[in-house]
């Protein structure tokens, strides 16, 4: 059992994580949930005051109409193992992963203004891992 907390990014290094495991022989199946809460108002209130927050109360992702996004609670669960184990086992098959690739880079100009290079130099890592 582990946690990880990395922000947004949570679910996502949770599953790069468990791949990794299952890929080192060190797990044969793991379960990968994630779980998002807004607690407090607090967060939602400063980012409405900063002008994140989208005035219409609908995020519009990849629209020119796009004015901010909407902050939301969820959960989610996968269950991953590896394709052969799958396979023998019956398993419906969703989807395969054959790479991932987490990194940081906490000198750029901020949480709104991700730095590309970094993000192309992990998504170039996610692609070799991949094959």
């Amino acid at each position: 059992s582990m946690a990880v907390d990395t922000a947004c990014s949570s679910s996502l290094v949770a599953v790069h994580l468990a791949c990794n495991s299952i890929w080192q022989g060190e797990s044969t199946l793991a379960l990968v949930g994630g779980v998002n809460l807004l607690l407090s108002p607090v967060i939602t209130i400063n980012f409405t005051k900063a002008g994140f927050m989208a005035n219409d109360g609908r995020c519009k992702t990849f629209d020119a109409r796009a004015n901010g996004y909407v902050r939301g609670e969820g959960a989610g669960v996968i269950v991953l193992k590896p394709l052969s184990q799958a396979l023998s086992d019956g398993d419906p098959i969703y989807a395969v992963i054959r790479g991932s690739a987490v990194n940081q880079d906490g000198r750029t100009n901020g949480l709104m203004a991700p730095n590309r290079w970094a993000q192309e130099a992990v998504l170039r890592q996610a692609y070799r891992k991949a094959g």
